[in-house]
Order: structure tokens, then C-alpha cells, then sequence
């Protein structure tokens, strides 16, 4: 099948979808309607190319049959170099409907939950990953993107021990999904007294956010527990059993949160972040199955793989996985990471895209 004629079939279901969403019957059944909602947006852009597309394509042809019959030489001088601006778009709208033909990531129009835990380095470790929590909100702010703070645990010498986030928006999942792995900085601690260079490691993990409608969680399969919150002291430590720790008893998963006061919210936002786990477990199966099928140059499903250095005494900052060095290491800390996410969905189009080919030659 020819780009034209999958365009044209792609134009029919879209037109198909859009009666399907008003249907009364469509509607009342939940599941069935979130499903066709979100092709209907997904298909949307690949129509207003295809659109263009054949508008392009029907000015290349009338541009052609102007030249064979017009004799005017000025006239004719105009309409080549319409043609030569009709031919080039042409050749870009192609390349543009590629990608957006690559099978899309279900996953990537979810909100996200994000998780950063020191790793090894000691306290060290926790202050970069508190440094990486600053580094990731700033970056969320530039995109509009809202944070939900879910869990927190801070540590005494400054960072975190562990943070968890709901971060909200458009494609929020689709962007941050290559983020997930070990993060490692080489540089001198404060606390270092002779200058040596040190290396600590933080992880994160991105997973997206599980609706009701994918993960549906017995309450009789969750054993919750109640406690006082800890904190930094002071006014930080709630004086009432607010605290909830969830244990999903099937899969052995612990969830706990202390955030807000309300014990009701405190159990609302764990079972947020429980069903994104439980979902997220599901979906790395898929993702191992996936990999053993075909190789990417970039890969969700390792959380363990060390994925990113950051060396402040070379202010450089180097993405293992694709070879991407960047020597703005100040300006990333400080949330201009667009370059490299952007590098990073970049490869993974490229990769699906030769996949793709490598498929139709074989």
C-alpha cells in the first residue's frame, strides 16, 4: 500500500471515529469511549497533513500542466520556480507523515508520576537528587505542565531520600519516558575536605499515570496502615495519624504518603501512585517482550541502566545511550534539558522509522 491510498484509509476512519464519539450507545459505555477519543486526537494530525499533502500534490500537477502549454516566458519562469516550492514541501510533508505513521506509544498522552530516589554516594546522593527534583520542576514550569507533590522524604543534610510527583499536561509520558534509569554525577562534595572528585547516583522512575479504567484495584487486596508523619521538625511534623501506608497484599507493593494533612487525601494520592505502579509493572512486561522483538536505540524498560553522567569539574553533561556530550551542564541543572529529550525522541523515531524499512525489504 502506497502513502496515498494508507492516507486515504486513515481520512476514512477518522471521519468513522468522529460519528462513532457521538453515538449515545459509544458514549455510555466508559472504556470503549475513552479508547475512541483518544484515536480520534491522535488521528487529527496525521489528517490536516494528509490534507496538505493532496493539496500539494494537486498544485505540482497543475503546475505542470501550466508549463506544458503555457508559452509566456515569464509567466513560465513563475510557475517553475511554484513548482520547485511545490516539489520541496512535497518532500517534507513526506518525511513529516513518516513519523507521524510510526505505530504511536499509548502511553505517551498519560500523565506521568516521577519518582527520584538517592542512590549510591550516601548524602551526597540525596542532595543531587534533590538537585535533579529542582532541575525536573523547572523544566516542567517552562512547559506548563502542573506538579502534584505525592510523597516526600527529605534528608537531614539537605535533597531527598526519596520524592515522588504527579506532573499533569499534554504528552507528559511521551516526554519524560526516556528519563527513567540511573543518573550519575562526578564532582567535589561539600563536605569533602581535600577536593577529590566523587561519584553519586540518583534514580528516577517515570511511570504513567494508571486511570481508573486501566487498573481497577480491589480494596479487600489493600492493607492500610496509619502514622504520624515525619519531617524536618517543627511545624513539618503532623501531630495526628494523617500518614497512610498501602500494601497492595497480590503483588507485595508499598505505597506510602504523608504530604497532606487528611488521612482521605494522603490514601487517595497513594492509591494514585499504587495503581501507576501496578500498571507500570504491566507494561514493562510488555516493553521486555517488545525489546526481544526488535532493538531500539533507546530503551524504557532497563531501570537500572546508567543512562546520564553529569561532570561538574568538566561541565559537561553526556547521554550514554545515544552519545550525546552537551558542555551547558549549568543551564540543564537549571531545567534547560529540551535539547537532550528532544535528541532522545529523535533516535527512537529514527530507529522505528529504519525498523520500519529493515520490515519491508525482509
Amino acid at each position: 500500500m502506497d502513502i496515498r491510498s494508507k492516507l486515504l484509509a486513515i481520512a476514512d476512519r477518522y471521519r468513522e471515529v468522529s460519528e462513532l464519539i457521538t453515538d449515545p450507545a459509544v458514549i455510555a459505555d466508559m472504556k470503549r469511549y475513552v479508547r475512541l477519543n483518544k484515536e480520534y486526537k491522535d488521528l487529527g494530525p496525521i489528517v490536516s497533513a494528509s490534507d496538505e499533502y493532496e493539496k500539494t500534490i494537486e498544485g505540482i500537477d497543475g503546475t505542470l500542466d501550466l508549463l506544458r502549454t503555457e508559452k509566456d516566458e515569464a509567466f513560465r519562469e513563475m510557475a517553475k520556480a511554484e513548482l520547485d516550492s511545490l516539489q520541496q514541501r512535497k518532500a517534507e510533508l513526506e518525511d513529516e507523515i513518516k513519523v507521524l505513521l510510526i505505530p504511536k506509544d499509548p502511553e505517551d498522552s498519560k500523565n506521568a508520576v516521577v519518582e527520584i530516589r538517592s542512590g549510591t554516594g550516601g548524602d551526597e546522593a540525596a542532595i543531587f537528587a534533590g538537585d535533579l527534583y529542582r532541575m525536573y520542576t523547572r523544566y516542567f514550569a517552562k512547559k506548563g505542565w502542573q506538579v502534584e507533590v505525592m510523597s516526600v522524604s527529605e534528608s537531614e543534610v539537605g535533597g531527598y531520600k526519596e520524592v515522588s510527583l504527579l506532573v499533569s499536561g499534554e504528552e507528559v509520558y511521551g516526554f519524560l519516558k526516556f528519563e527513567s534509569g540511573v543518573h550519575r554525577v562526578q564532582r567535589v562534595p561539600e563536605t569533602e575536605a581535600q577536593g577529590r572528585v566523587h561519584t553519586s547516583a540518583a534514580t528516577v522512575a517515570v511511570l504513567p499515570e494508571a486511570d481508573e479504567v486501566d487498573v481497577e484495584i480491589n480494596m479487600n487486596d489493600i492493607k492500610k496502615d496509619v502514622f504520624r508523619a515525619s519531617g524536618a521538625g517543627g511545624q513539618h511534623v503532623n501531630r495526628t495519624e494523617s500518614a497512610v501506608r498501602l500494601t497492595h497484599i497480590p503483588s507485595g507493593l508499598v505505597v506510602e504518603c504523608q504530604d497532606e494533612r487528611s488521612q482521605i487525601k494522603n490514601v487517595e494520592r497513594a492509591l494514585k501512585v499504587l495503581r501507576s505502579r501496578l500498571y507500570d509493572r504491566e507494561l514493562s512486561k510488555a516493553l521486555e517482550e517488545r525489546a526481544q522483538k526488535r532493538k531500539t536505540m533507546v530503551s524504557t524498560g532497563d531501570r537500572s541502566a546508567k543512562i546520564r553522567t553529569y561532570n561538574y569539574p568538566q561541565g559537561r553533561v553526556t547521554d550514554h545511550r545515544i552519545g550525546l556530550t552537551l558542555y551547558n551542564l549549568a543551564a540543564i541543572m537549571e531545567g534547560d534539558i529540551e535539547e537532550i529529550i528532544d535528541a532522545l525522541r529523535m533516535a527512537e523515531n529514527a530507529s522505528m522509522i529504519s525498523s520500519k524499512i529493515g520490515r519491508a525489504h525482509v
